[in-house]
């Protein structure tokens, strides 16, 4: 591995770690007090004045002029940015009902999501690998969400709320993977993630009439917007391109247990022998789904 993948690969497992730790902080954050808006409205709004300066001040980078310019892509991503929106909503919602470590295992199944979305865009079956990555990640999603286990109480509201994090997650990874690809990656997070204030906006507007606690600004938004909106940007636009989309994606799904460790050791979450077992036949399928993507890139 030469030093460029290796630089690489850091910075993507990096931005993924991030994004690992935001449903602990978000349970943290509930366990004070605060709401499902007060928090999605903070990160996000914070998120988005983050990324206007670092825009602002960024010497400007040639565009790709075989592309078309104009509005036309700023409105997509801003249309496309309501997914990421909702994706936070409902994950956030999740974790209210659900453990951290069953929430992130729900959120992953926009791996298969993305499987049959492809199919149904490019009219085009899977190969026999990913359709075997599947159902293993089923299998995997079974006891990681402790489905098996009688003496568990399965909360299927939260359950719901997870599954659909993990549809509009999907759209979210579809849309910034093949919108407006002519501008730069830092523009095209700055307008994604205002699409998404919007939504949460028009969704939480009655929260901001009524009793927003505004303190959670610097109590938690500060911590949410870095690690969520500000900083995975940064780096995985820095490490993709040094990775390739193979060796990259199967990197960031150290999420996985990333999430898991630190609901573990900030919220005390206990993860059994199964669920364990089950998260690690997830991170395989994502490994078997990307292998040959890391080959043909050498």
């Amino acid at each position: 591995m030469n030093n460029k993948i290796l630089k690489g690969s850091l910075f993507v497992a990096l931005g993924a770690s991030s994004y690992g730790m935001l449903a602990t902080f978000v349970k943290m954050a509930y366990h004070e007090g605060y709401t499902t808006a007060e928090v999605t409205l903070s990160q996000f709004s914070l998120g988005f004045l983050g990324l206007l300066i670092l825009t602002i001040f960024k010497k400007r980078q040639p565009v790709n002029v075989s592309k078309p310019q104009g509005s036309k892509g700023i409105f997509q991503l801003l249309a496309a940015g309501t997914s990421m929106g909702l994706t936070s909503i409902f994950y956030y919602m999740a974790v209210q009902y659900i453990p951290v470590s069953v929430g992130i295992v729900l959120l992953m199944q926009t791996v298969w999501m993305g499987v049959i979305l492809e199919m149904i865009l490019h009219k085009k079956a899977p190969g026999t690998r990913k359709i075997i990555a599947v159902f293993i990640i089923l299998a995997g999603t079974v006891l990681a969400t402790n489905l098996l286990k009688q003496s568990v109480e399965i909360n299927w509201i939260g359950i719901g709320w997870g599954l659909l994090a993990a549809l509009s997650y999907t759209a979210s990874v579809y849309a910034s993977n093949s919108i407006a690809l002519h501008l730069p990656p830092l523009k095209r997070s700055l307008f994604l993630i205002a699409g998404g204030l919007i939504t949460i906006m028009c969704i939480f507007h009655s929260s901001l009439n009524l009793n927003f606690s505004f303190d959670i600004l610097l109590r938690w938004g500060l911590i949410l917007s870095f690690f969520g909106t500000i900083l995975p940007p940064l780096l995985f636009t820095r490490g993709m391109p040094l990775t390739g989309m193979g060796l990259g994606a199967i990197i960031a799904a150290v999420e996985i247990p990333v999430s898991v460790i630190m609901a573990h050791l900030l919220l005390k979450e206990s993860v059994s022998f199964l669920q364990w077992l089950g998260i690690i036949l997830i991170l395989f399928a994502v490994v078997l789904m990307n292998i040959n993507l890391t080959r043909s890139q050498r």
